[in-house]
């Protein structure tokens, strides 16, 4: 948790800062579209390490490397949002105890429905 803190800290500095000078300053400044293109991008990196690490036991390092791009950008995310680590991890808190079939039907009952059909 401490962790996450200093880095939404860190974060919410760095969006002070000229554009020109800071990567963090120059995702907030292009905007959501362009922050959640680098989450796209990062997952993508993620699987692909993952596959590559299911076949080469070497390559471990990299899909934590993967992992921490995509946690920083998702990080970038929330800052720019409005939105605390403290409030995914209370979300997290919350979910313990349950198994994750039992948590995912409770979500899925209380979600407004659409018109796009899910997925997962």
């Amino acid at each position: 948790m401490q962790i996450l803190t200093e880095l939404s800290k860190i974060i919410k500095e760095r969006l002070k800062s000229d554009p020109k000078e800071s990567y963090v300053a120059l995702l907030h400044y292009k905007g959501l579209n362009k922050i959640l293109e680098k989450i796209a991008e990062e997952s993508t990196e993620v699987i692909l390490a993952s596959k590559d690490a299911s076949e080469n036991k070497n390559t471990k390092d990299h899909v934590t490397e993967e992992v921490a791009d995509l946690w920083f950008h998702s990080m970038v995310l929330l800052v720019h949002l409005g939105i605390g680590p403290e409030d995914v991890l209370e979300v997290l808190k919350n979910r313990f105890g349950e198994g994750g079939l039992v948590e995912k039907a409770k979500r899925n009952s209380s979600e407004p429905h659409n018109d796009r059909q899910s997925s997962s």
